[in-house]
This record gives C-alpha cells, sequence and structure tokens, in this order.
C-alpha cells in the first residue's frame, strides 16, 4: 500500500501554494505528504507549517519546512482575521466512512489533529483505499485520550460501549504528547455522531479519535497502482 499512500499524499499537496499555513497531519501517509512538501520549499515554495505531534515536526525540521510550533499556534487564539488560520489541513485518517466521518488515532495525536483540523479552512484527508469503510462502528477501535488520574474510572465506564484496553508501547503504558494514556475501545453498536459526544462527556476524557462534526472537505484516496481518486463532500 506504500505507492497508494504517496499517491493519495503527493496529489492532495498539489493544492497548497505559496504563502500557505498548512496543517501537516500525523502518520505513515502523512509522512508522504509532508516529505513531498520539503521538496516543494527546496524548490522555492514558501509556506509554514503546524504539525500535530512532535515525530511530525521534527520530521518537518529535518525536511526543511518552517514551522509554527503547535502550542504556538494555539496561544495565537486563531480566528479568519487573526492570519493565524490553517489555509490547508492534510492528514490520514484510519477510516473514512460514506459519510466523510473519520476514525483517528492509530497513533495516539488525536486530540491535536481534530484541533488543527478544526482550525482550517480546508480539510484533506489521505487514505489508501483499504481504509475506506461502510460503518466506522466495528471497523477499528476507537482512541480515547484520558488524563492519567482518571483513566480506571473512565475505562470502567467505556465498557458499556465495548471492550476496552489501556495502549501499551514497549510494554510500558503509551504517553501521548500532551501527557495522557490512550484507552482503546471497540464498539459494536451506535452511531458516530453520537458516541463521539457520549465518550467526551466522560469525566477525564480529553477527547476521541471519531471526526463526525469535523470532517474533511476533500479525501484522496489512493490505489495501488498510483491511480488516486478525489471525493469532495457534498458531492
Amino acid at each position: 500500500m506504500d505507492l497508494a499512500k504517496k499517491a493519495a499524499a503527493e496529489k492532495a499537496c498539489e493544492l497548497v501554494e505559496d504563502g500557505m499555513i498548512i496543517g501537516l497531519g500525523t502518520g505513515s501517509t502523512a509522512e508522504y505528504a509532508i516529505r513531498r512538501l520539503g521538496q516543494m520549499v527546496r524548490d522555492g515554495l514558501r509556506i509554514k507549517g503546524v504539525p500535530t505531534s512532535r515525530h511530525t515536526q521534527r520530521l518537518a525540521e529535518i525536511v526543511k519546512i518552517p514551522i509554527i510550533p503547535y502550542e504556538e499556534f494555539l496561544a495565537k487564539e486563531w480566528d479568519k482575521d487573526s492570519g493565524a488560520s490553517i489555509d490547508i489541513d492534510i492528514d490520514g485518517a484510519d477510516c473514512v466512512d460514506p459519510e466523510f466521518r473519520l476514525i483517528k488515532g492509530g497513533g495516539g495525536a488525536h486530540t491535536r489533529e481534530k484541533n488543527i483540523a478544526t482550525a482550517s479552512r480546508l480539510f484533506c484527508c489521505i487514505v489508501d483505499n483499504s481504509k475506506i469503510v461502510p460503518k466506522l462502528v466495528g471497523s477499528f477501535p476507537i482512541p480515547v485520550e484520558v488524563i492519567p488520574e482518571y483513566y480506571r474510572e473512565v475505562m470502567a465506564r467505556l465498557k458499556k460501549f465495548g471492550e476496552v484496553k489501556l495502549r501499551e508501547t514497549g510494554g510500558k503504558v503509551f504517553i501521548t504528547d500532551n501527557s495522557n494514556y490512550v484507552v482503546d475501545v471497540s464498539p459494536t453498536v451506535g452511531e458516530p455522531d453520537r458516541l463521539e459526544v457520549d465518550i467526551n462527556e466522560i469525566p477525564g476524557v480529553v477527547d476521541n479519535g471519531f471526526f463526525t462534526k469535523r470532517r474533511p472537505e476533500m479525501v484522496f484516496v489512493g490505489y495501488p497502482d498510483g491511480s488516486v481518486k478525489v471525493l469532495e463532500r457534498g458531492e
């Protein structure tokens, strides 16, 4: 699927113009976009990128994309008139349904990714064709970012939605860039729009990986032969 991911990412980068502020997503597909944008910068394109994770910031610095650090961007209290709004956010997804609703957060960056997507005038989702699913619920576990002190209580409350598991990596609890835990929940029933709200109402939850309120305007779907289908919401 590497060719499919690369094709989708590079097609989305064609929308980037001189002087733009770009949201830089997190994940394997977003990395292709970042590397392509780095090449465009070396060729003379003038942009600034807002990274959605520390990993993405390190990669952006390596490929010489000028960045506005995430924390600095949030401090500007962006709005349409401040000059701090993002022109285009280019990011991947773990699943996309026919209504352009997403599941994100397989890499644990969904809270920052949602903030950047919400701050963007145009949200472009880049995926390989395996990420297109008929329905979200049951297709992929839902990452839930949780304040560490509350994780036991949150896990107990999440059990009403489905199986829950505290995310670990290398035998240790996974820690997000916001210094929180991630609990993965696998609901078997329910509507994504309602689940996003209900999960976020649990005390101790920071945010979850459903993207139902902020959906992408465009989805770039890459295929193993290198072709790309561009889907626009509303068509």
